[in-house]
């Protein structure tokens, strides 16, 4: 018995002589101890956590090298690599985590809308419960700052910009055709659904180098990676009707939307200034297709609409009007894929392909465009650590674009055929949750002009206060001239503008609050020597123009009960020399004060949400031919009140109702002028004014889903 005590006894002793002691503290990067980080060896369960003063200590009968490892919230994790003999007396600096709630977001120039973003302005939503917005995600975005209200067009003019410079990107691709053809004083609407949307981001400039060919603004819209469930929405409409469902298997799911509208029962109750020889029809199927893979999500998107009308529109200077009519068919097809390689590797990819044809009529001439795009593209994105990622990647827009005039004198064939081949290279610096940096850099190749244009880009931001921050942009961008100028005309190069921002920001409770102050620096703009281009036009690049201003934004949603308001302010001071400009002028579409006015309402008595939406213009500039002076002339200032207002039925049936500029404001457009003067020697003009003064909706929508209680109020 004393031998097998004396035994135990050294085997205790040898056991414990075996024991190697880890000791150290833990200190944030002001040198103040971290209370309650987890210390441990890993892959075993020795390990302790810090005391008040920062402090661990605990015993391992490990040998060799072994990694120690030091956690705690908010903090990036630490991981030492070493002999546990030299794990003693350690001090170990934890740095913050630059990935929290409260870290820096570069923001300059963007609004986000996305339900999954550190700072989103717009919800998703917002985009069809605006009550000027009429369920167009164009019309929702018109409420912010930085845009200008340009009534009888309907696209997106930005900070000075004229339409063609906002380039739209579904899941990262090209859309070439993004709004539905129209003609003049008759606004378009985007095409695609917003249903089918859970994110979109809009930058009003300074955007990432990642995205090319757009002078102003950049648009992404996201499709839904996930549904939540299945389900049928039906809209029965004044105007038309809709109808989609969705089904969710294991690792797929498939959305389809299809929507029908004819305006032809509604001019019948509701008279058109126009003369409406064919009310405007139009069809539009949508479809989504998610399918997870292992590593990653695949997304097949495609939608087709067409569209026809016909109208004789006034004209002051033919007494029986100008005849027009239109039919179009166009088609969007867009593949993506995201997928994580391995090692902080991922992978983004994606091609679209747009085949978009017009048959227009104007008066004794036909015109007939086809126009072929493709966008593919491939992006790498490397996250070495949560301060420093790396993305860069190449691409390529291949445009086939021609045109054929008809009438009874000529038969004229135009087009171009171009490709564009860029590439890109980004780097996010995050030197704290305070401060971040992004540096980037673009490089295009045009095929038709045989010349590559270098586009570098930065920008800063830095967090003043836990609510606060400040962020500078700069960068150039590069886009080619349009269609309707290179079926003409190809020795020529590609328009450039410099964007400088600076932006403040406040985030606090569900209040936003933003100022931004910008300039924008125009060169190689194309200037002609005729009204319109032309085959017999002379054309240049030698335009020019700047670009200034100031944007606010406010959104509470907090301070009153079932109230969200927002409310944005846009001063733009702009001067352009180019098309066929006598001098460097205000553009006729350009507005030096806007101001938006939103807010929606629950009445809980009611089952009712209440919308309102104002919207403010200053006159716009025109030229008039009686006076000396070039575009010196200003409309009217632009006012509108829309309200709407959505009725829960039960729990998946909805009554809707809505109307545009309720109080029936007057707007004038512009001025039309003969062009020969009367007997009075004055250029006699009339009025360009919209259609109607107002547009009423009214409408049914019911939600068959799974759980019973899922509603369309939401996306009303």
């Amino acid at each position: 018995m004393k031998h097998f005590i004396t035994i135990f006894i050294c085997f205790l002793s040898a056991l414990t002589f075996s024991q190697t002691e880890i000791t150290g503290i833990v200190l944030d990067n002001k040198n103040q101890p971290i209370i309650g980080a987890n210390v441990y060896l890993e892959g075993t369960y020795d390990g302790d956590t810090t005391n008040e003063d920062g402090k661990f200590q605990f015993t391992t009968a490990e040998k060799g090298t072994q990694r120690l490892v030091i956690s705690y919230m908010s903090y990036e994790t630490k991981t030492i690599v070493q002999d546990v003999k030299k794990l003693s007396k350690l001090q170990v600096k934890l740095r913050e985590d630059v990935e929290t709630l409260d870290a820096v977001v570069l923001s300059a120039g963007t609004f986000e809308a996305n339900d999954n973003s550190k700072v989103s302005v717009l919800k998703p939503l917002d985009v069809v419960t605006t009550a000027s917005a009429l369920g167009d995600f164009v019309g929702a975005l018109q409420t912010l700052p930085g845009t200008s209200n340009v009534a009888e067009d309907g696209r997106l003019f930005v900070r000075g910009g004229d339409a063609d410079e906002t380039q739209i990107f579904i899941d990262g691709i090209r859309v070439f055709t993004p709004y539905a053809p129209t003609t003049n004083n008759l606004p378009t609407r985007g095409r695609y659904s917003p249903f089918l949307f859970d994110g979109i981001t809009f930058s009003t400039g300074g955007y990432s180098s990642e995205f090319g060919q757009a002078l102003s603004s950049v648009l992404l819209l996201n499709t839904i990676d996930e549904p939540d469930q299945e389900k049928t929405e039906i809209g029965i409409l004044s105007v038309g009707a809709t109808v989609g469902n969705t089904q969710k298997w294991d690792t797929s799911s498939l959305s389809v939307n299809a929507s029908y509208i004819n305006l032809g029962p509604y001019f019948e109750i509701f008279k058109n200034r126009n003369d409406w020889g064919k009310p405007f029809q139009g069809a539009q199927g949508e479809l989504v297709f998610r399918q997870r893979l292992k590593n990653g999500l695949f997304k097949f998107y495609a939608a087709f609409d067409t569209a026809s009308f016909a109208l004789t529109q006034e004209d002051i200077n033919f007494e029986e009007g100008i005849d027009f009519k239109l039919n179009n068919n166009n088609f969007y097809l867009n593949t993506s894929y995201k997928g994580i390689l391995g090692n902080n590797w991922s992978l983004t990819t994606g091609l679209s392909y747009t085949y978009a044809n017009n048959e227009q009529g104007v008066i004794t001439t036909d015109i007939n465009d086809t126009e072929k795009s493709v966008h593919l593209k491939l992006k790498v994105k490397k996250r070495f650590s949560s301060r420093f990622k790396l993305n860069f990647g190449v691409e390529q827009f291949m445009t086939d674009f021609n045109e054929n005039v008809t009438d009874a004198f000529l038969n004229d064939t135009y087009g171009f055929k171009n490709n564009i081949t860029a590439g890109f290279a980004e780097a996010d610096v995050i030197f704290s949750k305070d401060l971040a940096l992004k540096l980037g850099l673009r490089a295009d190749y045009s095929s038709i002009f045989g010349d590559t244009d270098i586009a570098p880009r930065v920008a800063l931001a830095y967090k003043t206060s836990t609510n606060g921050q400040f962020s500078l942009a700069y960068g150039n961008f590069y886009q080619n001239p349009n269609s309707a100028v290179l079926k003409f005309e190809q020795d020529l190069q590609a328009r450039k503008t410099s964007h400088y921002i600076v932006n403040y920001q406040y985030i606090n409770n569900g209040k936003i609050f933003r100022a931004e102050a910008y300039r924008k620096d125009y060169d190689n703009l194309v200037k002609f020597d005729t009204d319109f281009a032309t085959i017999n036009t002379n054309f240049n690049a030698s335009g020019y123009g700047y670009a200034q201003g100031l944007d606010l934004f406010w959104r509470d949603n907090t301070s009153i009960k079932n109230l969200d308001y927002w409310a944005s302010y846009s001063y733009l001071d702009t001067q352009r020399d180019y098309r066929n400009f006598e001098t460097a002028a205000q553009p006729n579409y350009a507005t030096k004060h806007n101001l938006s006015l939103v807010g929606k309402y629950w009445i809980d008595d009611w089952k009712s949400q209440i919308g309102l939406a104002y919207g403010f213009s200053s006159g716009r500039p025109y030229t008039n031919p009686n006076t000396s002076k070039f575009l010196s002339e200003r409309t009217k200032a632009f006012n509108s009140l829309s309200v709407n207002w959505a009725y829960l039925l039960s729990p998946q049936k909805i009554l809707y109702f809505s109307v545009n500029n309720v109080l029936g404001f007057r707007n004038i457009n512009g001025y039309q002028y003969a062009n020969t003067p009367n007997f009075n020697g004055q250029f006699s003009r009339r009025a360009l004014t919209p259609g109607a003064d107002q547009f009423f909706v009214v409408a049914f929508f019911w939600t068959i889903s799974e759980d019973g209680t899922d509603n369309q109020l939401n996306n009303l």
